[in-house]
C-alpha cells in the first residue's frame, strides 16, 4: 500500500541544528486506504490456484496503526471465506521468506515493508533484474504505472548487461492489467523458454548481454 503508511511525508524537523533537534516521521493509516489494499490482496489471492494470503504487520510496536491494520484484515477476511491466510510480523517474515519460501503465495504489506521485502524476494529469485512491480489504482479511476522494481539502476548504464526480464515481466503485468491475458502469458512463455534455454544475463549466471536476451526474447514471441 503506497500512498500512505510510512512514506505519507507526514512529519518535520524542530530545533535544526541544535543538540535538542528533534524529527518525526509519522505513518498514517485510513480506514479507506487499508480496507481498499486488504480487499485487492484477497481478491488477488482469491484468483491464485493456492487461495493463501499472508498479512505482514508489526502491531506487536507500532502499536495504533498496525494494530487497525490487523483489525480491518480480520473484518475484510470474512468476505472471503475461501481464502486462507495468516499474520506474520514483518522481522519474522524475512527469516520465513529465506527458510521457507514455499509456504508463501500472497502477500500484503504496507510501504516500508513490502519495500523491503520485495527486494528480499527479488534477491531470493536470483537477481532484482527479474522483479516486476506496479502501482495499481483498484478503482481504475486513474492510469496504473508498470516499471521494473530495480528502477533505471544507472550503475550499470551503457554496460549492456541490465536484465530485460524484469521489464519484460513488468510488461506481462500491465498487459493482464488492461484485460490482455493471452498476451501476457505468450509473453511470459517466451520469456521462460529463453531462461530455461540458459540465455540469461550476468546477474543470474549466464553469459549473455542485454540485446541478446532482448532478441532471443523477440525470437520466441514470433516462434510461438
Amino acid at each position: 500500500e503506497n500512498s500512505e503508511g510510512e512514506y505519507s511525508g507526514h512529519g518535520g524537523r524542530a530545533h535544526r541544528g541544535l543538540p535538542e533537534e528533534v524529527g518525526t516521521e509519522v505513518a498514517i493509516f485510513t480506514r479507506t486506504g487499508v480496507t481498499r489494499i486488504m480487499r485487492y490482496a484477497f481478491r488477488l489471492a482469491q484468483s491464485r490456484p493456492r487461495k493463501l494470503l499472508t498479512v505482514v504487520t508489526k502491531s506487536n510496536a507500532q502499536r495504533h496503526g498496525m494494530v487497525m491494520w490487523d483489525e480491518i484484515a480480520a473484518d475484510v477476511a470474512r468476505e472471503f471465506p475461501d481464502v486462507t491466510w495468516d499474520k506474520m510480523l514483518v522481522d519474522a517474515m524475512t527469516v520465513r521468506m529465506t527458510l521457507h519460501p514455499a509456504s508463501l503465495d500472497t502477500i500484503v504489506a504496507t510501504n516500508l515493508h513490502a519495500d523491503i521485502l520485495s527486494d528480499l524476494a527479488g534477491a531470493l529469485a536470483g537477481s532484482l533484474g527479474v522483479a516486476p512491480t506496479a502501482n495499481i489504482d483498484p478503482e481504475r479511476r486513474f492510469p496504473s504505472m508498470f516499471e521494473p522494481i530495480h528502477g533505471s539502476a544507472f550503475d550499470i548504464t551503457g554496460k549492456g548487461i541490465a536484465n530485460p526480464v524484469a521489464s519484460f515481466w513488468t510488461a506481462a503485468q500491465m498487459l493482464e492489467h488492461l484485460g490482455e491475458g493471452e498476451a501476457a502469458a505468450r509473453l511470459m512463455a517466451a520469456v521462460e523458454q529463453v531462461c530455461a534455454e540458459g540465455i540469461m544475463t550476468p546477474d543470474v549466471g549466464g553469459t549473455a548481454n542485454t540485446r541478446e536476451v532482448t532478441q532471443a526474447v523477440i525470437r520466441a514471441i514470433a516462434e510461438g
